[in-house]
């Protein structure tokens, strides 16, 4: 017996002889081919016929078949798509006695023709045991594999709406899960699935009324135990001669097991389908080649890239390679290569061209699939669209790499690129120029904020110009720009550059009254250089050119090493002092003031004193600044109030109740998190009365924000301290904004006071400086007094109290206290000797 295939599809038939490849076949591309093939083998028993066909159609065949009496009892299964229902009833009433849906699932097609094959055998057993008498029916029906079940024709005259089975053989009663007796007495409507029962009575009627030879379908039956049983069955006449009734034949095979893995995989699917369907981009499956050729691609593919899904398949329209930009393809590839050979999951970042030729990023990730022999042959994987999130990762890099006034890059960008270099060799010459413009701070509290920042960034745009590929220009601080400078000759070169730079910037910032200084360092192959070293003595660099005069030009060299390395050793005095309290290495020195009303010293202020072991006597000016740039000033802040709160409580001790202490206070103190709550702390542990400490600021305090430091200074003045600003005059602060000052005395700069010896008492400002104070209720003390004369214009003029060598030097605890002794001692032989 031999089973012919129609099918213009090669894909198919080639499918087909490879699921039925035990059986004999033969292969026809259209129906005009089949009827030639049928009429040619008498062999032919079977036919699976594919309804939409060229040339002649499967519908054409079967009229054909049906017209010519050879081939009535021919059995068809024809083969159609999910949505061709009606083409299916079409064909079956045709003749066709069973239908498979395409894509052709290879286990459904394989039941179904066994299924047929048997029933045809069963068909060739009954012929020969009726005519030959030769095979026995009996054994065949009961040790068939496949269930057997034939119904009585009375009762089928009774009940016609169902096919009901009267005689089973041991496979049916199996399936069913009920043995012939059973099977009897049963309600056979009621043990068949409700979802099933349209169909088989259309079926069934349709066979019944002799419309059609035989139908087959599949169907759930209902087990004693409540289970479900999928059977395929097929359904014929069976035709007995010398019976006047009808009878029916049924074949049933189990399919549960095939039933719950279709289920499954169509769920996996239905799975699939919504995760695809949802995905911000495409799944594929390609070729392991450089085009990418698609075998499978998502609809997600329009929406991502423009193109439809057939545009990509088998390279139609577009390889995929095309569709990733041209500057990432060899790349892309490269890295797909290369995970493969690793046996890893590739995942990179890309640019792609959609149709209309937009650019869009997007994420793949995926992995090759391998055979047998361990090579690469595909490649499975995803493309998600991640354009938003770059625009949002670009806006953040921009930022984190970028100066938001002035636009350039940053402090942040200057390190990366610094710290890259670092692991390159490099044949061209380096170097880094640091243009510090620290002066233009002082602009802030005479303008604002705002003002200077548009300063920065006009200043910005005059060193634009001079930014190249080779001078990268950077903002690296809120007063400093960098340049990072490669392939220079000599430092010739630098030099006219900076003096190029110099040139125009004094033009521009002459009307500010505002100067700067340029640093410059070339970078050596020196092992101990690192980022954070060369930019530290870049600014160094940068702070001398500043201190020798209005831009001055300074190549980082021995010297400035050298004031480095003095700078390392204070910033290590200053640790051991702080870590390991070394009164030798510091201590507090305390300059009388005296109150010019009463002719009587009032109080002290208290300064500090280095006396490194390494460099001996250090000025404040030296340690104080580099206190502030490490922040040991905080802790050491701390100190220097633990000090002078001692010296307090001695002169106590001595009688001395009613003066004062004055202690400086650096900004970076009044910034710290907790200065005030530790200060407060320090206060009440040393049972210190706040009434008796005056804290001393400078105007520095009001260049940032001069709300907050003025609400920093109420809190201080209500817990009981005084408040004084320490060099008053010397910047634009205090002399523009103090009538909204929380301070009680104003310190006139020694500036100031020398003026009193050059000029006419008429032509200085020191006058009105005490005028102003006083109407804004505040005390005021001349600092740097060292003559006579000097004290009697300050005591004409209303000055409070004044200090300096007149009155007395800076003196050491133990002088201070000699000092006040004598001043008690003179003050008594004064009122003896009256």
């Amino acid at each position: 017996m031999k089973i012919l295939a129609v099918d213009d599809s090669a894909t198919d038939r080639y499918l087909i002889q490879n699921i039925l490849s035990d059986y004999q076949l033969v292969m026809a591309a259209d129906g005009l081919d089949g009827l030639q093939k049928l009429f040619e083998d008498d062999e032919i028993r079977l036919i699976i016929l594919d309804l939409n066909m060229p040339v002649m159609d499967g519908f054409q065949m079967l009229k054909s078949m049906k017209s010519n009496p050879r081939y009535k009892d021919m059995r068809v299964i024809i083969l159609s798509s999910f949505d061709e229902i009606e083409n299916e009833l079409a064909g079956l009433k045709l003749g066709a006695v069973d239908y498979i849906r395409k894509p052709i699932h290879p286990e459904t097609l394989r039941v179904r023709i066994d299924i047929h094959v048997q029933l045809l055998e069963i068909q060739k057993t009954l012929e020969e045991r009726v005519y030959n008498q030769g095979l026995t029916f009996d054994i065949m029906f009961e040790q068939s594999p496949i269930g057997v079940a034939i119904s009585d024709s009375n009762q089928m005259e009774k009940e016609i709406a169902l096919p009901v089975f009267d005689i089973m053989n041991p496979m049916f009663e199996q399936i069913i899960g009920r043995v012939v007796k059973e099977a009897r007495q049963v309600d056979w409507k009621k043990i068949t699935h409700p979802d099933d029962r349209q169909e088989e009575q259309e079926n069934f009627r349709l066979l019944s009324a002799g419309q059609t030879e035989r139908y087959s379908m599949e169907k759930r039956y209902f087990r004693p135990d409540g289970s479900i049983v999928w059977v395929f069955m097929v359904v014929a006449s069976l035709n007995v001669l010398g019976e006047s009734g009808r009878r029916y034949v049924c074949l049933a095979q189990d399919i549960t097991k095939r039933k719950e893995a279709e289920n499954a995989l169509a769920e996996s699917e239905r799975s699939k389908s919504v995760l695809l369907s949802h995905l911000p981009g495409l799944a594929y499956r390609c070729d392991f080649v450089p085009d990418w050729t698609m075998r499978f691609v998502s609809q997600g593919c329009l929406k991502l890239t423009g193109y439809p899904v057939e545009s990509l398949l088998n390279n139609r329209d577009v390889t995929y390679n095309e569709i990733i930009a041209p500057e990432y393809r060899e790349p892309v590839w490269n890295e797909c290569v290369r995970c493969a050979q690793e046996h890893i999951s590739f995942k990179f970042e890309y640019e792609i061209l959609t149709a209309s030729g937009k650019r869009k990023w997007v994420l793949e990730v995926g992995e090759a699939i391998f055979n047998d022999q361990d090579e690469a042959y595909a490649f499975e994987g995803i493309v998600i669209d991640i354009s938003e999130r770059k625009v949002v990762e670009n806006k953040l890099k921009y930022n984190y790499e970028h100066d938001i006034n002035t636009g350039l890059y940053n402090r942040a960008a200057l390190e990366a690129l610094l710290e890259n270099d670092w692991h390159e060799s490099h044949q061209e010459k380096r170097a880094v120029i640091s243009i510090n413009l620290n002066t233009v701070q002082s602009l802030s509290v005479v303008y604002g904020h705002h003002y200077t920042l548009d300063l920065i960034k006009q200043v910005a745009e005059i060193l634009k110009p001079f930014s190249s590929d080779n001078y990268l220009l950077f903002s690296t601080y809120v007063d400093r720009f960098a340049f990072y400078v490669r392939g220079y000759r000599d430092k010739q070169e630098l030099l006219r550059f900076c003096e190029k730079i110099a040139e125009d910037l004094k033009a521009f910032l002459i009307s500010e009254r505002l100067g700067g200084g340029i640093g410059i360092i070339e970078i050596n192959d020196d092992k101990r250089w690192n980022t954070e070293r060369l930019l530290k003595n870049l600014l160094i660099t940068s702070e001398n050119a500043v201190r020798l005069q209005e831009f001055a030009i300074r190549f980082y060299d021995d010297q400035v090493e050298k004031q480095i390395e003095r700078e390392k050793e204070i910033e290590r005095t200053l640790n051991r002092i702080i870590n390991k309290d070394l009164h030798a290495e510091f201590s507090l020195d305390f300059q009388p003031i005296l109150d010019l009303e009463t002719g009587q010293v009032c109080g002290f202020e208290s300064l500090a004193r280095m006396n490194s072991l390494n460099l001996g006597r250090v000025a404040p000016l030296d340690f104080i600044p580099i206190s502030e740039k490490t922040k040991l000033i905080v802790p050491l802040g701390y100190k220097i109030f633990e000090m002078a709160f001692r010296f307090l409580k001695i002169i106590e001790a001595q009688g001395y109740t009613e003066l004062r202490i004055g202690v400086n206070v650096s900004i970076i103190q009044f910034r710290e998190k907790g200065f005030i709550k530790g200060l407060f702390k320090l206060v009440e542990e040393m049972e210190i009365n706040p009434q008796m400490i005056t804290i001393e600021i400078t105007e520095s305090f009001f260049e940032s924000d001069f709300n907050a430091m003025n609400k920093i200074l109420m809190a201080l003045m209500e817990a009981g301290f005084k408040i004084s600003i320490d060099d008053f005059g010397t910047g634009y602060s205090t002399l523009s904004r103090e009538q909204d000052l929380n301070v009680n005395y104003l310190k006139i700069d020694k500036s100031f006071v020398d003026k009193l010896m050059t000029s006419p008492p008429e032509k200085v400002i020191i006058a009105e400086i005490i005028s102003m104070a006083h109407k804004q209720r505040h005390h005021v003390v001349a600092e740097g007094v060292e003559y006579e004369t000097q004290r009697e214009l300050l005591k004409k003029f209303g000055c409070d109290m004044i200090q300096g060598y007149l009155v007395s030097k800076p003196l050491s605890e133990m002088d201070a206290l000699a000092f006040l002794k004598k001043i008690e001692f003179d003050k008594n032989s004064s009122q003896k000797s009256c």
